[in-house]
């Protein structure tokens, strides 16, 4: 299994458009084959910053969702609300 955690600064005046976005791609990635589940916090003492911890059964279908296009065209619009790429961290149990 699979474990990735998705770190982002949200600008504030964004923060509505990108949950939406956020919410649209959860939407899609739960019916991907391999999808186990995730989840989003938001962290106290750092207003924007959201942690998304998502599950997956092997780390070829997470790669498989990231090439998704459908996926793509979603994250291309969170990174420029964002002003940055997101950045990924992909663990795997041993």
């Amino acid at each position: 299994m699979a474990k990735i955690l998705i770190r982002r600064n949200i600008p504030l005046d964004s923060q509505d458009h990108v949950m939406d976005l956020l919410n649209r791609m959860r939407s899609i990635a739960v019916t991907r084959p391999g999808y186990i589940h995730g989840e989003s916090l938001k962290r106290l003492d750092m207003p924007g910053e959201i942690l998304v911890i998502s599950s997956w059964q092997s780390v070829r279908d997470w790669e498989n969702w990231v090439s998704n296009p459908e996926r793509l065209e979603i994250q291309e619009k969170i990174d420029f609300l964002l002003g940055e790429e997101t950045q990924y961290e992909v663990y795997e149990y041993i």
